[in-house]
């Protein structure tokens, strides 16, 4: 039987740098807290925990006095950084370049005070929360296409996008808006996207073509996994997500040639490996 990983998969840049970082300080001893799930994979984050990183939410921190506190590659809103000064917590911060870049471009654009700040990311994750941060709350998130209706087409708009979101989506949404906009409101759409993320879809997509079985390896919290699993999916409906080898069926290898092992950006080199080898013994 044939077994590849796909090279394309796993870590991304912002998530192998908080990684480092954590591993970092976490060699140094002490106590090391991250601000909620490093990355959305619980196999990293119990590996993370056996080395002492201590993941907790926002209101432990505001508990917390005079200590390391990592800040993960999702970024986090101008309120963090207060109650950091505040607390004395030393803040690590593994914000991802791309986000930091773009949290600045929408705090510039809102202390402009002018129109409709638009953000096209799911309401409540990490990242999205940290953008609205930078408008004290007032931009508006539209999750998909169907809701950028709801949007006031007279006043003017301007759109960003989650780092991890559809590219093609963004494009249908940019054009709706586009045809719908007052002649006499102004629209700027800002190409926010990361390309290391945008990228993995053309590629997983011939990918998962390439092989007769699909294990695609990552959380379930995972937005990116979501829509990379989806795609591997519609090009081959032969795919299974598992969250580790435990999960791998024996019966799914049953007359299959040859099996692509890919995952998300959250996805740990080591955990598809482990299940490269899984599925090695089993055949």
């Amino acid at each position: 039987m044939e077994i590849e990983i796909d090279n394309g998969s796993g870590f991304c840049f912002g998530v192998t740098t908080a990684i480092r970082k954590a591993e970092e300080e976490l060699e140094k001893g002490g106590i090391l807290y991250c601000l909620g799930d490093i990355v959305h994979n619980g196999m990293e984050c119990e590996r993370l925990k056996d080395m002492g990183l201590v993941t907790i939410n926002h209101d432990d921190m505001r508990e917390l006095h005079d200590v390391k506190v990592l800040l993960r590659a999702h970024g986090e809103p101008p309120e963090t950084y207060e109650l950091a000064r505040r607390n004395n917590i030393e803040i690590i911060d593994a914000t991802c370049p791309v986000v930091l870049q773009l949290q600045k471009r929408i705090k510039k654009q809102y202390e402009m005070g002018e129109g409709q700040i638009v953000i096209f990311g799911k309401k409540g994750h990490a990242e999205v929360l940290g953008l609205v941060g930078q408008t004290d709350s007032s931009a508006i998130v539209i999750e998909n296409f169907n809701e950028v209706k709801r949007l006031d087409f007279t006043r003017d708009i301007y759109l960003y996008s989650q780092t991890t979101k559809s590219l093609d989506e963004y494009h249908r949404i940019i054009d709706y808006i586009q045809s719908h906009i007052s002649p006499s409101a102004t629209f700027k759409s800002f190409d926010t996207i990361c390309r290391s993320v945008a990228n993995r879809m053309p590629n997983i997509s011939q990918f998962a073509s390439r092989h007769d079985l699909i294990l695609f390896v990552c959380g379930r919290k995972s937005s990116n996994g979501k829509v990379l699993y989806n795609e591997c999916l519609r090009v081959n409906p032969n795919t299974h997500l598992v969250e580790d080898v435990h999960e791998i069926d024996p019966s799914w290898l049953e007359g299959i040639q040859s099996v692509g092992i890919c995952g998300a950006t959250s996805t740990p080199r080591w955990l598809m490996e482990q299940c490269r080898d899984a599925i090695q013994q089993l055949a």
